[in-house]
This record gives C-alpha cells, structure tokens and sequence, in this order.
C-alpha cells in the first residue's frame, strides 16, 4: 500500500470512532443548517479535525480542501499535493439512523487524483486506490461489472437537495431511467455511491452538482476498477462541474447518450 495511502487509512479509523460514538446517541447531537436541506453537526467538525491532524502530522506541506472548514494550504509554499476531504458524507442520513455514509479522502497531484479512500464505518468496508495500482475493499481487488446493457444495469443517483435549477431536466432522465433499466437507486451518499459502482454493487451512476469532496475519492476508484466516469458531455471537467456519469465502459456510454438528449443551455458539461 502507498505510504500516503496508510496515512488515509489511519485518519479514516479516527474519524469513524469519533462517528460510531456519536451514532450510539445522535438525539444530542448539535445540528445547524449551512443551506436548505445541507446540514452540519459536531460530529462532521470533529470528525473533520480529526482527519485534519493525522494528516497534517504526516505530511505539513500538503494542501488541503475540506467540506467544513474550506481550502487551507500546507507549512511550505505552492504543494502540488491536496487532500480533499468529506469527514462525514451523508450527514442527513447519519442524523437520521440511516446507515448509509461515509468518510471520503482523496488526494491529488497536480489536480490529478492520485490516492482515493471511502470508509464505510457502519460496516467496516475500506474502499482504497492508488493511481495505476488498482482498487480493493479491504484488501480484496475489485472490478466493476461486465453489465452489457442499460436494460440489466442497476443504477445510483442522487436527488436534487440544495440547487433545484436543473430539477425539470433530471426529473425527465430519471423517468426514462426508470423505464429502461433493471432499476434505480437513491442511497444519499454519492462517495458510497461511486464505490458500489467500483465493486459491481451498481454497474452506473449520474448525478447533478455534486462538490469535489463527493466525488475525488470515488471517481479513482471507479477508473482504477475499470469503469469510466465524465461529465455529461464526455469531458473531464466533473470534478469542477460537479456533473458526474460514471459506470461499466458499456454502460456509461449508454448512459451518457440517454443524458445528453436532455442536456439545455444551462446544463452543459
């Protein structure tokens, strides 16, 4: 395993004590709003600093983004290295008992990703990468699926909750989804998402408007398990956009082509 890659792994396992405590009494959690529907509790800030820490500990100079306290840069000046951090994706399902989220690290290189994690805390499952090394789940290599056909493909998404702009546009793909494949899924965690599609739990996924810290980690692991992931004109400009189309190679395709016959104006790549 990469040696930065160790260094995720250990902040991943100290985030998620801080995470499995908290789940035991989430009726006294704090939770405020930071927009409609987007919420933060004490636990996404604890769970954040923790990470933080164990991170900065190993390497100062690294740059970092974080979902909760923004984009910091390391000790040393212009790191062509960052960390891209969500402590706790999936927070309204956390705040709710639903066991459904996530601790997602990526980091990049030059804006390239380069080392990915997803921890899956109620379950114990490490979804790990390293660029042109491979994905694994607790060690174990995975693959995405040899799905063939939209008509056979269990799909992932996620609803519009913050920005409602595109809703009529997504609401016409979800229909004709919904029609063609062997059906759809809407779990509420997109780096968890993305990881199933690494596994072969789901052979795609789209969503609109996600940030980078949804998708950094969950994006690697998809390529480096043989999937393909864009925005939705083919492009790589996803991880700015936050317009994302991954899956099997013949499945993303198929996908990409049903989205694109809805794409307007305002919702372009």
């Amino acid at each position: 395993m990469h040696p930065a890659l160790n260094i995720m792994v250990k902040a991943a396992r100290a985030a998620s004590k801080i995470i499995n405590r908290a789940s035991q009494d989430i009726e006294h959690l704090k939770i405020s709003t930071k927009q409609q529907n987007d919420y933060v509790t004490e636990v996404d800030k604890a769970a954040e600093a923790a990470i933080i820490q164990v991170l900065r500990e190993a390497y100062p100079d690294y740059g970092i983004l974080a979902e909760e306290s923004g984009q910091t840069v390391g000790e040393g000046e212009g790191s062509d290295y960052q960390w891209i951090i969500d402590p706790l994706d999936g927070t309204t399902n956390f705040i709710h008992g639903f066991p459904q989220y996530a601790v997602s690290i990526g980091l990049t290189y030059k804006g390239q990703l380069n080392q990915a994690l997803v921890y899956d805390t109620t379950r114990n499952e490490m979804f790990t990468a390293s660029k042109g090394g491979g994905a694994f789940l607790n060690e174990r290599r995975i693959r995405v699926t040899k799905c063939l056909k939209l008509e056979d493909a269990l799909l992932g998404t996620g609803f519009p909750y913050r920005v409602f702009e595109h809703s009529d546009a997504y609401m016409k793909i979800f229909k004709e989804f919904t029609q063609r494949t062997s059906g759809m899924r809407r779990p509420g965690a997109a780096s968890l998402d993305l990881a199933y599609v690494a596994c072969g739990r789901l052979d795609g996924f789209w969503e609109f408007g996600l940030a980078p810290w949804d998708i950094a980690a969950g994006c690697l692991l998809i390529t480096e398990a043989g999937g393909l992931v864009s925005d939705l004109s083919g492009g790589e400009s996803y991880m700015k956009t936050g317009n994302l189309i991954a899956g099997t190679p013949k499945i993303f395709a198929q996908i990409l082509q049903v989205i694109d016959g809805y794409r307007t104006p305002a919702l372009q790549a």
